[in-house]
């Protein structure tokens, strides 16, 4: 079945990297996952959706947001990745739209989809921890005390450094006050 009839998603398939809003990037992850890799592999995401589903009738936009509030605005999937995997869910028989409201769909578990649940419970309840470990991390690591100290040395940085005159041994200091405020901080 083509990707972007039935539930109104997008192309493409798999499971990918989270669509950034600004929001913790440079990390590897869009949406500040774990670094270096994707928040989800291969069935992880179908996991989730499905758990998600189990818990209460959702709609796709609905998962999102609902994956996104687990991870305290950190992460949120792409629709590009959620749709097609709702429509794979739904070819294998976890879930059923049920209701239609305007052109969006209200999906629900099946009884094959509870049984797969029960199967996969171990895994279900390590995904949902990752989830609020993401969660969690962001809120030690977003703080808006943080981030104003953050954006005033930026700031000091480049204003500093942008003078045409910035000597060798100015940048050296520089980098030296940088470095030890690092150490300073790891060492807490």
């Amino acid at each position: 079945m083509a990707m972007g009839g039935r539930f109104g998603g997008g192309f493409g398939g798999g499971f990918g990297r989270g669509h950034g809003h600004g929001h913790g990037r440079g990390d590897g992850e869009g949406r500040g996952g774990p670094r270096g890799r994707r928040m989800f592999d291969s069935g992880e995401l179908r996991l989730v959706l499905l758990k998600l589903i189990a818990d209460e009738p959702r709609h796709g936009y609905d998962l999102i947001r609902s994956i996104e509030e687990l991870t305290g605005g950190a992460y949120a999937p792409s629709p590009g990745v959620v749709y097609p995997t709702l429509t794979l869910l739904d070819d294998m028989d976890l879930i059923e739209a049920r209701q239609a409201e305007g052109a969006k769909k209200l999906f629900a578990v099946t009884e094959t989809g509870t049984a797969h649940l029960a199967e996969n419970a171990e895994q279900v309840e390590a995904l949902f921890a990752r989830l609020a470990e993401v969660g969690a991390e962001r809120a030690r690591t977003d703080s808006a005390s943080v981030r104003r100290a953050m954006g005033n040395l930026r700031e000091v940085l480049i204003h500093k450094l942008r003078s045409e005159d910035v000597a060798q041994e100015t940048l050296h200091e520089v980098v030296a006050l940088i470095d030890e405020a690092a150490q300073k901080i790891e060492r807490l």
